[in-house]
């Protein structure tokens, strides 16, 4: 990446950059972007953004090579308004701000911080490595998810075609010799038999019921909350889902304070950025005894969310005035907690989906297997 930078801004000779137009009554004032960007892109661009502001490149020239070496897209577009707005007088965070899909509010936040105490670079690199650690996260966990999501997937695609396909041809068989059935034989025979008939149901229901649930997460706070709340209290699962959310609180919470964002705005933008229900009702609970005088330990104590570990780190890095170090500590604590409990649960989880395929299948073929026994019995009788 630094590489990519460097000859970028060694291509950029004496040549001062073309001349833009002035955006026009008919074009609606600066394009803006029309969806989503990949946070990678992202990052990337707060690497690169963070390296040439930390050369000494004034922002806009930076700006500007940034956009030059980018492909047509949503990204150029962005960085074309960012260039004009930042060319024709408005702070880096709040023309960041008016594309609140590509930089969120803890973004433009410590962007705010950074060009407030003229540390912007830095505050940039901070951004950058917290983006980092965040998407590096977030891929484990889901690495860790292909192997028994493939598994589930072929497991279900395969008894459901044995169910539709396989087991009626047998039911036929069985009719034609007359012959009585034992009940595990029937059980398969009556699911099969209701599966073929209900196909709509057996398949569809759970579709509707899923896309239910999604849309009252997106659109019902207290449906989302009872979920997250029930989520936290599971074995296992709960415990890592509990220690990712005090880590991404630390992370968060101690980058914004390096960044020398007040602590009331930095817990207001943790509450925003977070998606668990619980952890923001929680966040929201610390912001208001925090504004009434108070420390900000004892509240996240009371909140059941943060253990005494956590809160004593806190409670001392309050007392000698490095609390954000303190902050980080814990989130690098937490994270690497997470990281092998997702390790440990995905290597039980794994086996135990093999065990239960294999009781399926170990199923099926006892329940085929056991008439088919008497048939060649009473075939070989006679």
């Amino acid at each position: 990446m630094a590489k990519k930078i460097q000859r970028s801004s060694g291509a950029a000779p004496t040549a001062p950059p073309a001349p833009r137009p002035a955006a026009t009554a008919s074009s609606g004032g600066p394009r803006r972007s029309s969806g989503r960007v990949a946070r990678q892109l992202v990052t990337e661009f707060t690497i690169q953004l963070a390296t040439l502001s930390e050369a000494g490149i004034p922002i806009v020239k930076a700006l500007t090579i940034l956009e030059g070496q980018t492909k047509a897209g949503p990204v150029k577009l962005v960085l074309q308004d960012l260039v004009e707005d930042v060319s024709s007088g408005t702070p880096l965070s709040e023309s960041m701000a008016k594309h609140p899909k590509v930089f969120d509010r803890l973004y433009t936040s410590m962007v705010r911080a950074g060009e407030a105490g003229g540390v912007l670079d830095k505050v940039l690199l901070r951004q950058a490595i917290f983006m980092e650690r965040a998407a590096e996260m977030r891929s484990k966990v889901v690495g860790a998810m292909i192997y028994p999501s493939v598994i589930v997937f072929v497991a279900i695609a395969v008894v459901s075609a044995v169910v539709v396909w396989i087991i009626p041809k047998f039911q036929d068989i069985f009719r034609s010799f007359k012959i009585s059935l034992p009940g595990i034989t029937q059980f398969l025979l009556d699911v099969s038999d209701f599966t073929v008939r209900y196909w709509y149901l057996v398949f569809g229901l759970p579709v509707l019921l899923a896309l239910a649930h999604f849309a009252l997460l997106a659109r019902n706070q207290p449906y989302r909350y009872r979920v997250h709340k029930w989520m936290l209290k599971l074995p296992v699962f709960g415990g890592v889902l509990n220690r990712s959310l005090v880590g991404a609180f630390a992370r968060t919470f101690g980058t914004l304070i390096q960044a020398g964002v007040p602590h009331l705005d930095a817990l207001a933008i943790v509450r925003d950025a977070s998606r668990n229900e619980v952890l923001m009702e929680g966040v929201e609970s610390i912001r208001k005894t925090v504004r009434e005088g108070e420390g900000i330990a004892r509240p996240m104590g009371e909140t059941g969310l943060f253990d005494d570990l956590v809160t004593n780190m806190v409670d001392v890095g309050e007392a000698t005035g490095e609390l954000d170090k303190m902050l980080m500590k814990v989130a690098d604590a937490y994270e690497k907690q997470v990281e092998r409990r997702i390790n440990a649960m995905f290597k039980l989880i794994e086996p135990a989906l093999l065990i239960v395929v294999a009781g399926f299948v170990g199923f099926i073929v006892v329940a085929l297997f056991l008439p088919l026994m008497t048939i060649m019995s009473s075939v070989g009788g006679q």
